[in-house]
């Protein structure tokens, strides 16, 4: 699978991860599914009330204005890109497409697209900047 961003948004992304250091920041993306590419053309930046470099809650109401927004279209900063054991226990979407940006080198962000299945099994999915 294909997941293609924008490269303003993708920018925009760095941005706010980087404002949020040294906690991991959180979001929401939407899009349209077209074969195998999955097309973002919303960001939603959400506050993690955890304020923790470890992990993240994402403030409900700011999730429901979100998807609320999303269904009206037609969606660890310093470990390593990849779900952490608590990303995949908390995975329950398994159509659901896992952003994770590290920023272990604030210089070089390394960002990646993740599937987790029911059973718990990652894929990274390929992710264009267009």
């Amino acid at each position: 699978m294909v997941i293609r961003m924008k490269k303003s948004d993708y920018d925009s992304i760095v941005r706010y991860c980087l404002d949020g250091l040294p906690n991991e920041a959180c979001g929401l993306i939407a899009g349209f599914v077209d074969g195998d590419v999955r097309s973002i053309e919303k960001v939603y930046f959400l506050t993690n009330l955890d304020n923790n470099n470890v992990h993240f809650t994402m403030d409900t109401k700011e999730q429901f204005v979100a998807v609320k927004d999303a269904r009206s279209l037609g969606s660890h900063p310093e470990t390593p890109s990849r779900p952490s054991e608590e990303d995949k226990r908390l995975a329950y979407d398994s159509t659901a497409v896992y952003m994770i940006m590290s920023l272990m080198d604030n210089d070089n962000p390394v960002f990646k697209a993740f599937g987790v299945d029911k059973d718990k099994n990652v894929t990274e999915h390929v992710l264009e900047i267009v």
